[in-house]
């Protein structure tokens, strides 16, 4: 028989494969989410392991943290010296200590030294060891402002240890989602070339206004660009999204800087010309309009207009400033949506587009690829030969981003970034 913990490991990804991971449940209620957290960390590859407070044990079962993890968790230390053994150095050491939910009793202690329970022991090692901790606290929202819980999080912030804040909510401040925490940890343990580069991407629809109220646009989700920005994040990548029009949400803890026409995303490039040439990528899967027109003042009245004329004249183009405003080494990833053709259309236009505008790459898709959760794309590398990736985007795009970093290994920095320090991942919520 499979253990369900197995069955269900990388479902999702394989980004946390033969990575371990400690979780320490403390005694608030939000420890019933911790089951969620834990599977969403294994559907990555993760192995999880759990310690609890005793209060913790009041809250959800130790049977219900085994279930979840597939593993017994640690209630006290015994002579096994548990603590050391997860976080000490040695084999079976864990690669992070997650302590979700953290209370405020348990936060306090962390910061003052004080070892009397497993949850605290086992930070105590790992602070002295190095081992990375990520803390996610829950607790009411006023206990939050004690100026006791203010500094003992800035002293653990001192310390690198990351704070995650979920939303506050009725005077709670929640412990943050299963796809945060999952998103945070993936991000503090990602290995590879992305790690600490920064990317931009520009997605969504641009609108062209009409009038105060109405605008022209073009068809796009925006599933592209938020399923890159995810996945670059997920492999350790300091992210920008630029969205104009998107049909589908962005995760909280991906930083987004907004655009509507072509005229604004303009606009935002010349604004953060640093940005984009510090980026050591900028993919540009937006659906950007090739036409745009002079906006009428107010809104025109539908009343009395019967029959309205639309005069379009061409939209500047956003590719050549972009390459303009990042020259290589940073690599330019343009799209190019073709409305049938077939193959050889796609590659011979595709490869026009990657001269006209001196891309280095150029990822061209058909039209049945605009709103749909899987798509065939056919991807063109400047001087090498064309390749197809297939399957559901969020795959799509792990999978043009590992081959893009493969290129990119030889001229990547190496991480600038602490790898004990917090990332950005919601560090401006306060409880």
């Amino acid at each position: 028989m499979v253990h369900p913990s197995r069955a269900i490991r990388g479902n999702t990804s394989h980004l946390l494969d033969g990575r371990r991971v400690l979780v320490g449940i403390s005694g608030s209620i939000a420890a019933v989410e911790v089951p969620k957290i834990v599977r969403e960390l294994i559907r990555h590859g993760a192995e999880v392991r759990a310690v609890m407070t005793s209060e913790g044990t009041r809250m959800i079962t130790p049977e219900a943290i085994e279930f979840a993890t597939g593993h017994p968790p640690v209630l006290k230390l015994t002579g096994g010296v548990e603590h050391v053994a997860l976080l000490g150095p040695g084999e079976g050491r864990v690669d992070l200590y997650l302590i979700a939910p953290a209370t405020a009793n348990t936060i306090a202690k962390i910061a003052h030294g004080i070892d009397d329970t497993p949850v605290t022991s086992c930070a105590s090692v790992a602070l002295g060891g190095g081992v990375p901790i990520l803390v996610a606290p829950a607790m009411h929202s006023l206990m939050g402002q004690n100026p006791a819980v203010v500094e003992s999080l800035g002293k653990l912030r001192s310390w690198g240890v990351e704070v995650l804040f979920g939303p506050s909510v009725e005077g709670e401040a929640k412990i943050a989602s299963p796809e945060e925490v999952a998103a945070a940890v993936l991000h503090r343990l990602a290995v590879g070339p992305w790690k600490g580069a920064r990317v931009t991407i520009i997605g969504g629809a641009s609108r062209e206004p009409v009038d105060a109220v109405r605008s022209v646009t073009n068809r796009s989700s925006g599933a592209t660009a938020v399923a890159l920005a995810t996945a670059a994040f997920y492999r350790g990548a300091e992210v920008e999204l630029w969205a104009g029009a998107l049909e589908v949400p962005v995760p909280g803890w991906i930083p987004v800087h907004r655009w509507s026409s072509v005229g604004d995303l303009l606009t935002l490039a010349r604004r953060r010309r640093a940005e984009l040439r510090r980026s050591v990528a900028v993919l540009v899967p937006a659906a950007l309009s090739d036409f745009t027109l002079n906006p009428r003042a107010g809104k025109i009245p539908s009343r009395d207009t019967p029959h309205l004329t639309l005069r379009l004249v061409r939209a500047p183009k956003v590719l050549p400033e972009l390459r303009r405003l990042a020259p290589a080494p940073t690599r330019l990833v343009a799209y190019k949506l073709l409305a049938g053709g077939g193959a050889e259309a796609l590659e011979r236009e595709g490869r026009r587009l990657g001269e006209e505008v001196g891309a280095d790459w150029v990822v061209a898709n058909d039209l049945s690829a605009v709103g749909a959760t899987e798509a065939s794309i056919l991807v063109l590398p400047k001087g090498e030969s064309r390749r197809w990736i297939r399957g559901p985007k969020a795959e799509i795009a792990g999978k043009l981003l590992d081959d893009l970093g493969r290129e990119l290994a030889d001229i990547l920095p190496e991480p600038t970034r602490n790898p004990k320090a917090p990332s950005k991942v919601r560090a401006d919520r306060r409880p």
